[in-house]
């Protein structure tokens, strides 16, 4: 039994709950590529699969428009399919290229409705080898759920996906999606009726209510609203630009209802600066977006929720996540991402690992910020990161570390937590605080500031101490007391200590409240 087996005997009662921890060892990496031919736009997405975490790595789109006369004739756009033909020929290519062996191509509301869907289905596979899926209403529905429920296996409401054509609805609880809906309320479906909503609006309102009207799914009256899909992705950064938000990261990013509302107003009575906002962020999709707001009002009234949560995951991740194993279904999404995204080679894994439960003294000194079962998991993410940083040039590996984490490609984590993770990976390696870091505290509280601070300066004195070595780790250790947080070593392992550790030590005390102290023992 080394030192800090021995320490964690006598002090710590958890010591077989900590010892174990919970960082992941690195999942068998697959490439996975979904086709989404939708009514507006047709995607290539290749994700990078490694146990539940699911990275794009190449993400391509075409607004080809196959639903736009859809509602008039009843049948796909001459032009949309030619763009859509010569678009999935280039991702065939693309792909070939690539040697990717997995596809899943997938088609949704216009081919599905549109009385010449089959041909087009046909054609694509004469001319491009793709074998199109047409999903069902209910399908389409339950794999935007799935979706939803991949990065966020907590979520609790209903789901709301706006293609170009339809709306699916479904609620998601416990893990699971019931039993969804589909309605013709997309823009494309609407700009059948009037092509100027701004104009038109009271006659789109009328008429989106009249489609609703029928609803299972609505009412929802206080539960959150999980919206997916481009075009109200596309007014969350209407919403951040206007807020001043200091993280411009769309997953999980959260809009009480009433002010929905409002950006609904701004879009439909728009100013010079907000068309030019509009223009800016919408893109090509400007023309469609007044139709996507009156939507997302109609469905917001309908339904009596409290607020609207982006989820920058949909039907694409819910065709994966229908796909994998139960093992892979049952990790913690941020935990599997940040293992994804640290590619720690087996020494370094062994270290971040250690030092997981290294640290855990230090932070019995603060509250807790998120809660003690979710504290845990941060924990085990700050610490899977903390080597992260060590190949990159001292001066900016602070700033670099920190823009990683606070914008990394994963899923699990609220706002609150991406920041509290970038503050604590920054102090892992600086004491400053610079304006962006700044601005990215404010989502934090008091509490989960300190905590942040507390478990960075654990992290940084912890790597120096043991030159990122778990077997130093497992010789000195820390010891957590009312008014002092101690680092116990042997004698045998005085040489470690420099005036460097003990300045770390102390800046530790300094966060935790407490003094800091180097113990020989």
């Amino acid at each position: 039994m080394n030192f800090l087996d021995d320490l964690l005997d006598r002090h710590s009662p958890e010591r077989p709950e900590r010892e174990k921890g919970l960082i992941l060892s690195p999942a068998t990496r697959r490439e996975i590529a979904v086709i989404d031919v939708g009514s507006n736009s047709v995607r290539l997405v290749l994700y990078r699969v490694e146990g539940r975490s699911l990275t794009p790595i190449l993400n391509e789109k075409t607004l080809a428009g196959l639903g736009r006369d859809l509602s008039r004739s009843g049948r796909l756009s001459a032009p949309g399919v030619e763009a859509a033909l010569v678009v999935l020929k280039r991702f065939r290519a693309v792909l070939q290229a690539l040697d990717v062996k997995v596809v899943r191509a997938v088609a949704t509301a216009a081919v599905r409705e549109a009385s010449d869907g089959a041909a087009f289905v046909a054609r694509v596979r004469e001319e491009t080898g793709l074998i199109l899926r047409v999903l069902t209403g209910a399908e389409e529905a339950r794999f935007s759920a799935l979706g939803v429920l991949a990065g966020a296996p907590e979520a609790h409401g209903i789901v709301g996906d706006l293609g170009g054509s339809s709306l699916e609805l479904v609620p998601v609880s416990g893990g699971e999606p019931g039993q969804g809906e589909t309605m013709a309320v997309g823009p494309l479906a609407l700009m059948g009726l009037t092509r100027n909503a701004l104009a038109d609006a009271a006659k789109l309102r009328a008429e989106i209510d009249e489609r609703l009207r029928d609803s299972t799914v609505l009412p929802a009256p206080g539960q959150v609203f999980y919206a997916v899909g481009g075009a109200w992705r596309a007014l969350a950064k209407f919403d951040m630009e206007l807020s001043d938000y200091p993280l411009h990261v769309l997953q999980n990013y959260e809009i009480p209802a009433e002010r929905v509302i409002e950006r609904v107003e701004q879009i439909l009575k728009p100013n010079r600066k907000i068309l030019q906002l509009l223009q800016a962020i919408a893109g090509r999709r400007a023309e469609t977006l007044p139709y996507a707001a009156l939507a997302l009002e109609g469905v917001l009234k309908k339904g009596g929720f409290s607020r609207l949560l982006i989820s920058a995951y949909g039907l694409r991740e819910g065709v994966l996540f229908d796909e994998m194993s139960p093992a892979d279904r049952g990790l913690d999404p941020l935990l599997s991402g940040i293992a994804a995204m640290a590619h720690s080679d087996a020494r370094s894994l062994r270290f971040c690992q250690a030092l997981e439960i290294w640290v855990a003294p230090a932070l019995s000194l603060v509250p807790p910020a998120f809660g003690v079962a979710r504290d845990r998991v941060l924990t085990a993410a700050a610490a899977n990161l903390a080597d992260l940083g060590s190949g990159l040039h001292p001066d900016h590996r602070g700033e670099i570390v920190f823009n990683l984490t606070l914008r990394g490609a994963f899923s699990g984590a609220t706002h609150a937590e991406r920041a509290f993770l970038a503050l604590a990976l920054l102090r892992r390696h600086q004491r400053a605080l610079g304006p962006a870091a700044l601005s990215a505290r404010s989502l934090l509280d008091d509490s989960q500031a300190v905590r942040a601070e507390a478990l960075g300066a654990a992290l940084r004195l912890g790597a120096e101490l043991s030159g990122r070595s778990a077997a130093i780790l497992g010789h000195c250790a820390l010891r957590a007391q009312p008014d002092a947080i101690l680092l116990v070593l042997p004698d045998t392992q005085r040489d470690l200590v420099s005036e460097s550790i003990e300045r770390r030590v102390a800046q530790l005390g300094e966060g935790l409240g407490v003094a800091g102290r180097v113990v020989s023992q």
